[in-house]
């Protein structure tokens, strides 16, 4: 399995498609991000590549995996990111 790539090899490569410097190149990475982060509550769409939504999750009954006792699992946000069809399509294929 290939490993992900870093932050500095994917600046790299914008840099060298966009013909940009590094430093620039990674500060637009860095700008994406903070707006991701902002706008998140609202829904934060990349188009082709997915988006990040907000979910509310319903209070629930767990296990204690160790001893098996069951616990109560409060109500909280979460966070998710929801991959666009366009996406899947180019990483699995078209079926």
């Amino acid at each position: 399995m290939a490993k992900a790539m870093t932050k500095s090899q994917v600046t790299e490569h914008l840099s060298g498609k966009a013909g940009i410097t590094k430093k620039a190149a990674g500060q637009f990475l860095d700008d994406l991000a903070s707006l991701a982060y902002k706008e998140a509550k609202n829904t934060f769409t990349l188009p082709g590549i997915g988006k990040l939504v907000l979910v509310n999750r319903k209070a629930r009954m767990g296990r204690n995996p160790q001893t098996g006792e069951p616990i109560k699992i409060p109500a909280k946000r979460v966070v998710k990111f929801r991959v666009a069809k366009a996406c899947k399509d180019a990483v699995l294929g078209k079926k």
